[in-house]
């Protein structure tokens, strides 16, 4: 089991960083009233174990027939295809009909099942930010409907990715990246717990393992599993591997002008490696300070890093960066 499921929080006292949010979500769990809310910040730093923890509180044993878990980011990707073979949904597919009309009937079926032993059911929507217009919209009107028995949960990195109508009926939730101090008391307790000790347990290594992960407590405990299970790793080589390759790879078909390529690329990176549409843009920003130093091209990365903060698609907006990229930059060579 890797350490990130075996450390995993189970309670609330053991998310870290997010003292006051866990106290609201704690709240309203032991009172059992549960608005509906918004959980959004970065990766790795306890939304989902808060949603976990949540549940519960609140229905103890009985979590699993309260809870159902949809994952928008995943759906919306990969479409009716993944619809079709996910056992979870495949007796509620229908093939003739859209992705959208799908969906509806999904969510509505969810939330008009009768909640067991409990006065409403939950219904968490993980990378939220993933679903489409036309779907939050669809989305807007269930909450209403089913408003009484059904409370909805939405996960994301951003909360502008969130429709007005729907954010205006949740309760917005932040949870902030983890100090390094935290993670570095986190790190400090595996350690501990699986009883390693010598070099690997040095402070110096355990700090540098913290910053490298950038708040991401589930990115540094990956990170150290790595250090510990690898012979003579090297912390900045196991943060300086793939991805950043693959971002090397990119940033060279960008600038051979392969508009068509380049885009594959970026989105196999927020695909299959699970990278935000800002963390591509800060791989890119290390190649370029390394490879091609110059001023025009971090100003438009950071055009798009801003853009960002306020984007609902984060595929277009990179797609559009790297189109810029090719002609306003190397297209003038």
């Amino acid at each position: 089991m890797l350490w990130t499921e075996k450390y995993r929080p189970d309670s609330f006292e053991k998310i870290r960083g997010q003292t006051e949010v866990i106290g609201h979500i704690k709240k309203f769990a032991e009172e059992k009233n549960v608005p509906h809310m918004i959980f959004f910040g970065p990766h790795g730093n306890g939304k989902s174990c808060a949603v976990e923890c949540l549940a519960k509180t609140i229905y103890g044993d009985d979590a699993g027939l309260n809870v159902t878990v949809i994952p928008a980011g995943t759906l919306f990707r990969q479409g009716k295809t993944w619809l079709e073979k996910e056992y979870k949904y495949s007796h509620l597919y229908k093939s003739e009909n859209s992705l959208i009309a799908n969906f509806k009937h999904i969510v509505k079926w969810y939330a008009s099942m009768k909640p067991f032993n409990a006065e409403f059911r939950i219904i968490v929507f993980e990378d939220a930010g993933e679903l489409t217009f036309d779907a939050q919209a669809a989305l807007r009107r269930i909450m209403e409907k089913y408003s009484r028995t059904c409370r909805f949960i939405l996960i994301a990195r951003q909360q502008t990715a969130i429709i007005p109508p729907i954010a205006s009926r949740c309760l917005p939730l932040f949870f902030s990246p983890l100090d390094s101090s935290d993670i570095t008391a986190c790190l400090n307790e595996i350690i501990e717990k699986e009883g390693i000790t010598g070099d690997v347990a040095d402070g110096g290594n355990i700090e540098l393992i913290a910053k490298v992960s950038e708040g991401d407590l589930r990115k540094a405990t990956l990170f150290l599993e790595a250090f510990v299970s690898k012979e003579d790793a090297d912390i900045l080589d196991l943060t300086n591997s793939e991805v950043s390759a693959i971002a090397y790879a990119l940033f060279a078909t960008i600038r051979n002008k392969d508009l068509k390529k380049s885009c594959e690329i970026a989105e196999m990176m927020m695909l299959e490696y699970g990278l935000s549409g800002r963390e591509v843009i800060a791989e890119l920003k290390e190649v370029v300070k390394r490879e091609y130093n110059d001023e025009y091209l971090t100003v438009i990365l950071s055009d798009t890093d801003f853009s960002l903060c306020t984007a609902q698609n984060e595929y277009l907006q990179i797609n559009a960066m790297i189109a810029r990229i090719i002609t306003e930059v190397f297209d003038s060579e």
